[in-house]
């Protein structure tokens, strides 16, 4: 019985995976392909109004300009709006771009892993798989409830909502909150 179960629950998270698979891949077609770099894309859609400002704070406009590849996982501004105004608003400051810089960069991993790449290292890894952020710390990528989400350094999960929107230099996927690193 409980051989049965087991296997029932791992039948039905296969086609769980393939239904979210499909589900992204009919909601954000490939046809979101945007002209110009990642940065470009970013700047060229209101959603990410508080992300550039914060690229910019953090002197990292230039370096997201370059060949990459990049995969960024953007927060928009309403995940931006869930953290403390007064935290945001600090962090802005010249004095904190070092600590601005650690977080903007947790957000971005070398290379471009496309939502079909991800969907793929999370089979293969059993729902969870790390990456290694620019910042050079890890942050987690699993499979919970039919969806996809990251989970920080501190525990915190952020859903990616969003995939697929490419650059000439890399890809954004979405997330639905700021994710933070250690220190």
């Amino acid at each position: 019985y409980v051989y049965y179960i087991l296997t029932y629950k791992k039948k039905i998270m296969k086609k769980l995976v393939f239904i979210f698979t499909i589900m992204l891949f009919v909601a954000f077609p490939k046809n979101l392909t945007a002209q110009g770099t990642i940065v470009d894309v970013a700047v060229n859609n209101k959603d990410f109004s508080t992300l550039v400002t914060a690229l910019k704070a953090a002197d990292l406009v230039g370096a997201l300009q370059g060949d990459g590849p990049f995969t960024v996982f953007a927060p928009t501004n309403d995940a931006f709006g869930k953290l403390d105004s007064k935290t945001l608003n600090s962090l802005l400051e010249v004095e904190n771009k070092k600590a601005l810089a650690n977080i903007l960069t947790y957000h971005v991993v070398s290379g471009k892993l496309a939502a079909s790449d991800v969907v793929a290292a999370l089979k293969k890894g059993n729902g969870s798989v790390d990456l290694t952020a620019l910042n050079g710390q890890v942050i987690n990528v699993m499979q919970k409830d039919g969806k996809i989400w990251l989970k920080d350094s501190n525990g915190n999960y952020s859903e990616i909502v969003a995939t697929d929107v490419m650059g000439s230099n890399g890809v954004i996927h979405v997330i639905s909150s700021v994710v933070m690193p250690k220190g």
